[in-house]
């Protein structure tokens, strides 16, 4: 059986990019993580211990934001992926990274990466 914790739209400021302005100053990015993980010993002990506390996750994800620097997207998404299955019920991730403002002259929303990692 696979379970999934979600994490939706987590939007971070960090170092990511080759141009020399994405090097210079932080960029607003968005992330997204599925966690594949069993779930069933938390669903019946209502245990905090039973689980990966999402918190904890979201903390762990920013302070990569915060304290890393970056060239591409697939290094970051990576490195979060890295962290996720670091967590011992984690046997896989989905990990979506989205830059915000692209440095392209035309009108995109936003570029980015999927990646997908099992233990």
């Amino acid at each position: 059986m696979t379970d999934t914790i979600e994490l939706r739209a987590l939007r971070v400021m960090a170092f990511c990019g080759i141009l020399p302005e994405e090097v210079e100053r932080r960029q607003p990015f968005e992330i997204d993580v599925e966690v594949d993980c069993d779930l069933s010993a938390a669903g019946s002990s209502d245990d905090l211990s039973n689980t990966i506390d999402y918190g904890g996750l979201v903390a762990q994800i920013q302070a990569l934001a915060d304290e890393q620097r970056y060239g591409l997207l697939e290094r970051f998404a990576s490195e979060v992926a890295a962290v996720v299955l670091g967590h011992n019920l984690a046997t896989a991730t989905r990990v979506t990274i989205r830059k915000l403002r692209p440095p392209v002259p035309q009108d995109l929303a936003s570029s980015g990466v999927t990646i997908r990692r099992q233990k």
